[in-house]
């Protein structure tokens, strides 16, 4: 319901139909709609940060540089539209709640602090490893608002390897 329509879309009863309950188990789980909420948002804020612990957990053999270039490939190559959804959705209700807006600055400052150390893997000094961990964020979070699928795909490519050369400070250019 929150992909679909935003917090607004979330309600009790459409919401206890949806689970197939009667609106009263429903609220035998639940206070009222803030309780719901509220759970709503615990769950997104321990989901996102457990999802950021997981994948950037190098893998056998694996160094920062390949960490990155795996996250990126995750993210870009093989987009999940509801989640991203469920992102964009959380992010709006924190625009006008300080639940919700808590809850996204804690998992924006979980996604930074795991990936920052990363960069400054590469040999890069913290400034600037803060620096590209939001450029990374900001390119990942902006290439999933673009229409996906349109365009050449070469020119998609090379512009994405463009960009990950500029983020690993591998690009003489940059």
């Amino acid at each position: 319901m929150l992909a679909e329509g935003g917090v607004d879309n979330v309600r009790v009863e459409p919401l206890a139909r949806r689970l197939n309950v009667t609106k009263g188990g429903f609220y035998w789980h639940f206070r009222d709609r803030a309780d719901v909420l509220a759970v709503m948002l615990e769950r997104w804020r321990d989901g996102r940060v457990a999802v950021i612990v997981r994948h950037v957990a190098p893998g056998e053999d694996e160094d920062a540089e390949a960490v990155l270039r795996r996250l990126l490939d995750r993210y870009l190559d093989h987009p999940n539209p509801r989640g991203s959804a469920i992102e964009m959705a959380v992010r709006d209700w924190a625009r006008h709640d300080p639940a919700a807006a808590e809850a996204v600055a804690e998992v924006d400052r979980a996604r930074l602090a795991h990936v920052t150390p990363l960069f400054e893997s590469l040999g890069m000094d913290a400034c600037e490893a803060r620096a590209r961990a939001r450029l990374f964020y900001a390119y990942v979070f902006g290439q999933n608002l673009l229409t996906p699928g349109t365009g050449d795909a070469a020119e998609t490519t090379r512009v994405s390897d463009r960009i990950t050369a500029i983020l690993l400070g591998r690009d003489a250019s940059a």
